[in-house]
């Protein structure tokens, strides 16, 4: 008997992310934070396919009613948890929070912020590339959120980090890609290491830039929680990555400074005066 024929990949098919050794197909992580109600998040976590959701630990735990709703919602939804360090402003309270969340949430994951600024949210780099080592030498899978500082990616790595996780703007600014150059870099320097834009994604049409740029994947919240319909937002970003991601991966066109025509001119026919 011959054997059967082994099934062929859909055409849209894109491979699977590794992330600590987690496949993901979905390259959008979502945020959990200030949507209208659990029911609007439970379907914008189904409209966008996400399997990566985070979830700070301080915001869970400071409700316990709120927290346990939290939970029966996850329940339902086979979803990873990624819990974060929102909020720390020191390496200790960085690490103490990451240690609490491990045994809350069960998982070795952390998204690791130390925030410096209270205005822009922008990253203490010193104090991430410290809270970093130690976290990873307790045998977290840290996933630290930082700028497009090329210098801070190649000490994070060193620091045992396995995927790192720039900004595109500031948290909550809709800015979308402030520093195209540097993105650029970043992902030149790293071209096998996952990179995952962490916040000021605003509009779909961000989130497939970064894509095309070469980005593994996106992790949004505020874009799609605070949308006029957060259901329908969470949609059209998951288009949009995948769209971004698939013409990556096909090769996009390089720029040029001149026009070039479409229609080959050799044999054009032209009237004879």
């Amino acid at each position: 008997m011959l054997d059967k024929p082994a099934t062929k990949p859909a055409a849209d098919e894109q491979p699977q992310l590794d992330l600590y050794g987690r496949k993901i197909r979905s390259r959008l992580l979502l945020g959990t934070a200030r949507y209208p109600s659990p029911e609007i998040l439970r379907k914008a976590i189904t409209a966008s396919g996400a399997e990566i959701l985070t979830v700070s630990l301080r915001r869970e735990s400071a409700n316990e009613k709120s927290g346990q709703r939290f939970w029966d919602l996850v329940k339902t939804l086979d979803c990873h948890i990624m819990p974060n360090t929102a909020g720390c402003r020191t390496v200790k309270e960085a690490v103490t929070t990451a240690q609490m969340a491990r045994e809350v949430f069960e998982t070795s994951w952390i998204k690791l912020e130390v925030i410096a600024n209270d205005d822009t949210l922008q990253p203490d780099l010193i104090g991430l590339v410290e809270a970093a080592r130690i976290l990873n030498e307790d045998g977290f899978d840290v996933f630290p959120y930082t700028t497009e500082d090329l210098g801070i990616a190649e000490k994070l790595a060193e620091a045992g980090c396995r995927v790192i996780m720039p900004w595109g703007s500031p948290i909550g600014s809709g800015k979308g890609l402030n520093n195209v150059f540097g993105l650029q870099t970043l992902r030149s320097y790293f071209p096998d290491f996952p990179l995952i834009i962490d916040a000021g994604i605003g509009a779909p049409s961000h989130a497939a830039a970064a894509m095309e740029l070469g980005y593994d994947a996106i992790l949004l919240n505020t874009a799609v929680a605070k949308a006029g319909e957060p259901v329908r937002m969470a949609a059209a970003f998951a288009k949009a990555i995948k769209a971004g991601r698939t013409a990556y991966e096909s090769g996009l066109m390089e720029p040029r400074d001149m026009a070039s025509p479409s229609t080959p001119v050799a044999g054009t026919p032209f009237a004879l005066k």
